[in-house]
């Protein structure tokens, strides 16, 4: 593990209070927050490790290639879809007894102007400023204070999902908890391709667009 100095404690202590502020203060909720935290973190990472904002969040320049961001990454996307329809939701659902709302989504099916629209959105928000923000950031930060033996890595998942299912609390209990499982996944996926974000990204881009698209045409 690096040395931890005073600037690399209270820069990432700033930006979390930062984090905390945009999602739990008096400001009204936009699905443009992520975007502004992703740069706020950016310029964070910037000054902390002197220039190098994107590697330290796990940009990781050789992993950016055809064959891991467009083959890989759909399969695994495609995978955890098929285990998040037939198996987590389901699972929740009888757990909880709360099925999840979908009806929000209803504006969606047969509407591709909307879809289109849904889809630049999350790739935005979620496939990159979550990922950024959850795996990249906090993760990683974690990490970098804690190490990653297994017992730091599944108290680190456990708070960092756990704070992910949290803030999706418009989907109901049911919900949050299939966000905090799905969340856990991509946290185990992410140590496991040795904290590759492009990847993650990918992953979580192609995992939303088959949900979106399972709307447009009226299958979920």
């Amino acid at each position: 593990m690096n040395k931890i100095t005073l600037r690399n404690t209270l820069i990432p202590l700033f930006t979390l209070a930062f984090i905390c502020f945009m999602y739990f203060g008096p400001i009204t909720r936009t699905p443009f927050e992520n975007i502004i935290i992703s740069i706020i973190i950016i310029i964070a990472n910037y000054i902390e490790y002197k220039g190098k904002p994107f590697s330290m969040l796990g940009f990781k320049r050789e992993k950016f290639n055809a064959k891991n961001l467009l083959v890989y990454a759909p399969l695994v996307a495609l995978g955890l879809f098929i285990f998040y329809v037939f198996a987590v939701v389901p699972g929740i659902e009888i757990l909880t007894g709360v099925t999840i709302d979908y009806s929000s989504m209803s504006q969606l099916k047969g509407n591709l102007g909307n879809t289109i629209i849904w889809l630049l959105i999350v790739w935005v928000t979620a496939g990159f400023g979550e990922e950024i923000i959850f795996r990249g950031y906090l993760m990683r930060q974690f990490v970098k204070f804690f190490g990653d033996s297994k017992i730091s890595l599944a108290i680190n998942i456990l708070i960092i999902c756990g704070f992910f299912g949290y803030m999706h609390m418009q989907q109901g209990i049911t919900g949050q908890l299939v966000v905090v499982i799905i969340g856990a996944l991509l946290s185990i996926i992410f140590y496991i391709r040795k904290y590759d974000l492009w990847f993650l990204i990918m992953i979580h881009g192609f995992f939303n667009t088959l949900g979106i698209l399972s709307f447009y045409f009226g299958l979920a």
